[in-house]
């Protein structure tokens, strides 16, 4: 028997690849599925299931091409109402895998849907656990990403309650839990660096598994500090139920090379949206007039799904050299399908042909900080999340969220020239960039963030640990 767990940093996603005798299930893919092929097909083995623990909100699963390409079965928990062939299990159903078993357990609560797969070893033992997004480490999923559900997160919230005390603290201590994701997904709200744990150390550490708190207690603690989730969460759920286009037809019409003049046809002809990935130093110093930036070496797919609105947007791209089907593949797992090609010899493609190039003015951290302490009449911009900025942040300074700067434009004026800060530096410059194509032209990005800014700025509130990470 072998399990090997598949995590995707950007996504912050589990999958899993489970193989005994000759005969492979995966849990949770990715939207690109040659690696879960090719691993199969290196071993000697067939794709007999594609287990999916429910419908997915943050990203788009593998599951149907995965199908179609290796004859698997897809699998789903009882009350799944997908909208193409698949298994929909009764609870407690058994799934014969080669030499072991695999039990399908109904675990509402993050969804209806939601369930937890169990393994079962040769012998007979009850040896891990595929929690999906009922059970995460340090922490349990967010009950209000249910899609078109009567449930409140209330009612919801209950559901996982009942579920985690009747299905999975029932399990041996010894149990592995194998989640679907790790801190950094939105899907919870406070989970662990750590991926894997078993399950009696969460009975000990997991503040919603202690053993005598109350329905009512769990209800409260697992709802309070949730914000409203990614814009994207509810249409990529509908995606994974509903159904979507072959990868393989989206990677073939996003990585089509555009000369500069293509490119400008492209985006006059589709409206397209300009999207640069490249490395956030050389956007800085120059770009496209018109263009976003979101760059392919952080967290981009979450931030595509939070800052476009649009699934359906036509976009057309500039990349590092070689990154070309990075980017689109990227994309495509949370559901952005109409990438319509990239800029070839990139973006020094464009100064070549002797375009007119946008630059960002830049400020040094801790110059800054001193200009802050000295005057009274800067205006600056905190786009860290709302619990960043609560915990600690400089006193003075506007909370503008980058996750709702779609929402929040009126909070602020176009006349006003305006200090960005976040963290690190990557989520100050996405917002300058999408600022400047709503007509803001007087912002100047703090370069490395809050993290060098408090060092040297003696304005800095005290700390306080954050309730939650979303």
């Amino acid at each position: 028997m072998k399990v090997e767990q598949i995590y995707t940093g950007c996504l912050a996603e589990a999958a899993y690849y489970i193989e005994s005798a000759g005969e492979v299930a995966i849990v949770d893919p990715l939207r690109e599925v040659a690696p879960y092929i090719e691993k199969a097909e290196e071993n000697g083995a067939k794709i007999k299931y594609v287990l999916e623990t429910h419908f997915h909100a943050d990203f788009v699963s593998g599951h149907i091409d995965l199908a179609k390409k290796t004859g698997a079965t897809i699998v789903f928990g009882p009350t799944a109402q997908p909208g193409y062939d698949a298994h929909v299990a009764t609870d407690g159903e058994i799934l014969e895998l080669g030499d072991i078993k695999i039990k399908v357990l109904h675990t509402p609560g993050h969804t209806m849907e939601s369930s937890t797969f169990l393994l079962i070893t040769e012998e007979g033992e009850e040896k891990a656990i595929f929690s999906g997004d009922t059970l995460f480490i340090g922490d349990v999923g967010r009950p209000d990403l249910a899609v078109k559900s009567d449930l409140t997160r209330e009612d919801l919230a209950g559901h996982l309650f009942d579920s985690l005390r009747n299905k999975i603290m029932t399990l041996p201590d010894d149990v592995i839990v194998y989640p679907g994701h790790g801190a950094g997904s939105a899907c919870g709200k406070n989970m662990s660096q750590e991926t894997t744990d078993t399950l009696g150390n969460q009975k000990m550490y997991n503040y919603a598994l202690r053993a005598d708190m109350s329905k009512e207690e769990f209800v409260k603690e697992v709802t309070s500090g949730l914000v409203e989730p990614p814009q994207y969460f509810p249409k990529n759920a509908v995606m994974n139920k509903t159904g979507y286009g072959s990868i393989d037809q989206v990677l073939e019409k996003g990585i089509t090379p555009l000369d500069v003049k293509q490119f400008f046809d492209v985006v006059e002809r589709n409206e397209a949206l300009m999207l640069d990935t490249r490395a956030k130093e050389d956007f800085v110093k120059g770009f496209i007039p018109g263009s976003i930036w979101i760059g392919i070496d952080d967290n981009f797919a979450p931030w595509v799904g939070a800052l476009i609105t649009d699934l359906q947007q036509p976009i057309v791209f500039i990349a590092a050299e070689g990154r070309e089907e990075e980017v689109v593949t990227r994309l495509s797992r949370v559901g952005y399908d109409n990438a319509l090609g990239y800029l070839e010899g990139g973006f020094a493609a464009y100064q070549e042909a002797g375009k007119e190039v946008d630059t960002l003015q830049e400020i040094d951290p801790h110059e800054f900080a001193e200009l802050y302490d000295t005057n009274d009449n800067i205006n600056a911009l905190d786009v860290r999340k709302a619990s960043e900025y609560e915990s600690q942040h400089i006193s003075g300074i506007l909370n503008f969220p980058l996750d709702f700067i779609n929402k929040n434009m009126d909070k602020i004026d176009r006349g006003t020239e305006y200090y960005l800060h976040c963290q690190g530096g990557y989520r100050s410059v996405i917002a300058a960039s999408i600022l400047r194509t709503r007509g803001f032209d007087k912002l100047i990005n703090v370069r490395d963030g809050f993290s060098e800014i408090k060092k040297s700025c003696s304005k800095v509130t005290e700390y306080h640990e954050p309730e939650t990470m979303l």
